[in-house]
């Protein structure tokens, strides 16, 4: 399977990449969809722009909303997730002494931005720790809502976590947090095209994600959804020909026909739209190669990688298995210098994937998609092995 599929992406033979959560990599026939989109831009760019863009852009929405299983008026398309969750952190109108609800468990650039928000407003941020490792949705789910109060106004959380892998189990906590009346705000960075997703039975407020990793859309395809009761509090970043002075109450029509929700957000000046436009190539590419299969043999592989290097070093995975996301995972490592140990990776071994410190824990975080390999899996717990002077001798022996 992998072999074949290998064929299929663009990335260099000589590098095992192992990395696919970071920035996904885009296969061959998905790249190949957005060049024509380009090309047809550039072949007559006031037809593209001025004319053609706006239902151009619906038939992307409404492919994405369908496998979001929420409505296109829900979806607004973006370049990253980062944008998304700006837009809404910066838009909600927050005051001196209310709570920012969220975990130790963030992507950084997002935890600067509810910094600067509360630099700015006098809101405060309260960070709970998660309990490691996590071996129980209560465990998860108690830890958020003691975190509530009567001040807390946001929760913010990641659905699949960038340091940590986790698959956080956030149902429980997004209906409570409904329930109280607190925004809740989720980072779905990692999760489209990662897991099943049914954004309005979920219910949360926002949530942002991209389709640039694992639904292997190009570079500069991400999504916002809100529920339709929340749009209105949202502004753009950026104020462009989509603004309009008119009201936002649900039914209320924006300058170019959509609401003006999606009409205010992803109208921002001129920019490529055809990473956004691809988004149904990239669906399609995945029903066309069983994506659910190739999904059920990559898990398998992380989760025997990360099983068969606890052996070699002792130390105890982050969670259990279903709280880890499917085809990532954060492996522990001995104490080391994770500096070092990546760039030994890369230039003894060609070996693509990030070591990083987090808190306490020294991690390899491993990213495994259709075009990897066991013989990969191989090498890297062979290079970890002689790197880290691991016990056992060579890391295949172990499988």
């Amino acid at each position: 399977m992998s072999d074949n599929l290998a064929r299929q992406f663009l990335i260099r033979e000589d590098v095992v990449f192992l990395n696919h959560g970071s920035f996904g990599a885009c296969p061959r026939a998905v790249f190949e969809a957005y060049q024509r989109w380009q090309l047809e831009l550039e072949r007559q760019p006031v037809e593209f722009l001025g004319r053609a863009l706006t239902e151009n852009m619906r038939v992307a929405r409404t492919a994405l909303a369908a496998e979001l299983a929420s409505a296109p008026e829900n979806v607004v398309g973006l370049t990253n997730a980062t944008l998304g969750l700006n837009i809404v952190a910066q838009s909600l109108e927050l005051k001196p002494g209310d709570q920012i609800l969220t975990t130790d468990h963030e992507y950084s650039a997002l935890e600067k931005t509810w910094a600067y928000v509360a630099r700015r407003t006098a809101a405060e941020i309260i960070v709970v720790n998660i309990p490691l490792p996590l071996l129980d949705e209560g465990q998860f789910t108690d830890t958020i809502i003691a975190g509530m109060t009567a001040r807390t106004k946001v929760l913010f959380l990641s659905h699949i976590t960038s340091p940590t892998a986790l698959l956080f189990p956030i149902e429980r906590a997004v209906a409570e947090a409904r329930r109280r009346g607190i925004w809740s705000v989720i980072d779905g960075a990692h999760t489209p095209g990662h897991i099943p997703l049914q954004l309005d039975a979920l219910g949360a407020d926002f949530y942002a994600g991209n389709c640039h990793k694992w639904m292997m859309a190009p570079k500069g395809s991400a999504f916002l959804h809100a529920r339709p009761e929340v749009q209105g509090l949202l502004n753009p970043l950026v104020i462009s020909h989509g603004w309009t002075a008119q009201s936002k109450e649900p039914g209320a029509k924006g300058a170019f026909g959509n609401s003006p929700f999606i009409d205010e957000l992803e109208v921002q000046g001129t920019r490529d739209p055809a990473p956004w436009l691809t988004i149904p190539a990239a669906l399609d590419y995945r029903r066309d190669n069983d994506w659910p299969s190739v999904q059920a043999h990559c898990h398998t592989l992380a989760q025997d990688t990360a099983r068969r290097l606890a052996e070699l070093t002792g130390l105890e995975p982050l969670s259990a298995p279903q709280f880890c996301a499917p085809q990532m995972v954060a492996m522990p490592i001995p104490p080391c210098d994770t500096d070092q140990l990546k760039i030994d990776l890369i230039e003894r071994y060609n070996i693509e994937i990030p070591v990083f410190k987090w808190q306490d824990h020294h991690i390899v975080r491993l990213s495994v998609q259709g075009y990897n390999s066991k013989g990969q899996m191989d090498l890297l717990l062979d290079a970890l092995t002689e790197l880290l002077s691991l016990k056992g001798g060579a890391a295949r022996k172990a499988s």
